[in-house]
């Protein structure tokens, strides 16, 4: 619907819609006319309105967190987790104090890529402790909670939202160079929420990853877009899945068509990783692919990308 009042057919979203949205917070959100038709319309109008009082306890605990980067891709099987996984053995690896927070409640893969399948998370007089991989890298998971790796978790919003603030609220990160925090693929609740609950803290961007197909670099236009609505800064893109080894082009039209929408878009653009079985192997055994010698081709070119992640993380201080 536009500012005439025209209606768009049901269940299509307006053009202008991006342009019109009240925003997550206001209190029209879900309910003026450019709501029509979005998908987080019903989510948005039953958001409870005004200021919440938890925020005071959130911005107090992520107080001790220097820099907090955001792992999100449009689609899903783009290689988000791999890739926020591997940011965060990196980041240890370089003495830096690490959490990693898997919001992703329908399907945490963080525990496995981390190896830590298995592992329950305790509590303190201070909060909720996270697993650690290392003394200086932390995870914080649903995962954990599983009694069965296999068990389907059936949630509607209200109750993930509540678990993604208890994560960013009660858990006893200490102090912290980076938090990582992978979200699952998309725009939709646990995105609205931990936009919402680390608004007030500094968040220093977030990281897109994609693959260079369009039909995913069509989800992740929107998923940039939703940054710029949300007012996260985008920090890059990341193409992944580029090309084989032997630089065999993995998708219909080649590397290279994250870098080009990077520039229609104006946003950076971070590098390519290479489809690299060696990486898949490291992620599925949890371990970092920084000591693989065998992962020398995707590593390499992590390293490239996040130096320019620590290069962008670090201006804001």
């Amino acid at each position: 619907m536009d500012n005439a009042g025209t209606t768009a057919p049901v269940g299509e979203v307006p053009e202008d819609a991006n342009q019109h949205c009240p925003g997550t917070e206001a209190e029209t959100a879900g309910k003026a006319s450019a709501c029509e038709g979005c998908p987080n319309q019903q989510i948005c109008a039953t958001a409870p309105k005004g200021p919440d009082p938890d925020l005071a306890a959130i911005e107090e605990r992520m107080s001790s967190v220097k820099h907090k980067v955001l792992v999100l891709s449009g689609k899903g099987g783009v290689g988000k987790s791999t890739f926020a996984a591997q940011l965060s053995f990196a980041l240890a690896g370089q003495d830096k104090q690490v959490g990693l927070l898997d919001i992703d409640i329908c399907g945490p893969s963080i525990p496995k890529m981390l190896g830590l399948e298995g592992q329950e998370i305790h509590q303190s007089n201070l909060g909720w402790s996270p697993v650690y991989v290392e003394d200086n890298l932390g995870v914080m998971s649903i995962g954990f909670m599983l009694p069965d790796p296999d068990e389907a978790v059936i949630w509607r919003g209200p109750r993930k939202n509540g678990l993604i603030k208890q994560f960013v609220k009660d858990v006893d990160w200490g102090d912290l160079d980076y938090l990582v925090v992978d979200a699952p693929p998309g725009t939709s609740d646990e995105h609205i929420s931990i936009m919402q609950y680390l608004k007030a803290t500094n968040v220093d961007g977030a990281i897109i990853v994609t693959t260079p197909q369009e039909v995913s670099l069509i989800d992740v236009r929107k998923e940039i877009n939703f940054c710029k609505k949300v007012g996260i800064r985008v920090l890059g893109v990341v193409e992944n899945m580029s090309e084989l080894r032997q630089q065999i082009e993995m998708f219909y039209g080649g590397a290279g068509g994250a870098e080009k929408m990077c520039r229609q878009m104006r946003v950076p653009f971070l590098g390519r990783v290479p489809l690299d079985p060696q990486l898949g192997k490291a992620a599925d055994e949890g371990r970092s692919c920084f000591e693989d010698a065998k992962c020398v081709a995707s590593s390499t070119a992590l390293k490239s990308i996040i130096k320019r992640v620590l290069l962008a993380t670090e201006k804001n201080g």
